[in-house]
């Protein structure tokens, strides 16, 4: 089985940080558990700003700056780091919500496409959604499935929201 798991900016900002929110929190042993036990590569997205965040589009609509490149909060969380550096695990740092880096890797990794994808992190209703999509448009026969018990929307009902988009799309909710 060629299966791949996308862990979607799993970063301290998210979690505690900036824009840290409870269910966030609540999120990561779930996570970690999920890494540990899958059988397949691991891909790791972090968002990814710069010191001109606030002059961008993003940071004009969203004026919080975080993911700033080498802080803190921009780092994997500490247990989610650990496992990615224990499984020699891929990161890719995106700067926009969907990475425009992961369809080509995995075309490049599994040229017939994987078997499953499976994604989970932060947030369900912004940069999960989107790498969802996107890979739901690369490889449209391929399962891919998002573990809602692995991600957190900015509020609940946005992370319900976008669950149910994603599963009118045809991406699998488990």
């Amino acid at each position: 089985m060629k299966n791949v798991l996308i862990v979607v900016d799993m970063q301290n900002d998210f979690i505690d940080g900036a824009l840290g929110t409870k269910e966030a929190v609540a999120i990561v042993p779930n996570v970690e558990k999920k890494i540990a036990e899958f059988e397949g590569d691991v891909i790791y997205t972090q968002d990814t700003h710069f010191e001109d965040y606030m002059e961008t589009q993003e940071g004009k609509k969203l004026p919080v700056p975080h993911c700033i490149k080498g802080t803190e909060g921009w780092k994997l969380a500490p247990g989610i780091l650990a496992l990615c550096e224990a499984k020699n695990s891929r990161t890719i740092e995106k700067i926009t919500f969907g990475s425009k880096e992961l369809p080509g890797l995995l075309k490049e990794n599994y040229p017939e496409g994987p078997d499953e994808i499976e994604l989970v992190g932060l947030c369900t209703d912004i940069c999960v959604i989107s790498n969802a999509m996107l890979l739901k448009a690369w490889f449209p026969e391929v399962k891919i499935t998002v573990d809602r018990s692995c991600c957190a929307g900015v509020t609940s009902e946005s992370h319900k929201n976008a669950l149910e988009a994603m599963k009118m799309c045809q991406i699998n909710i488990k």
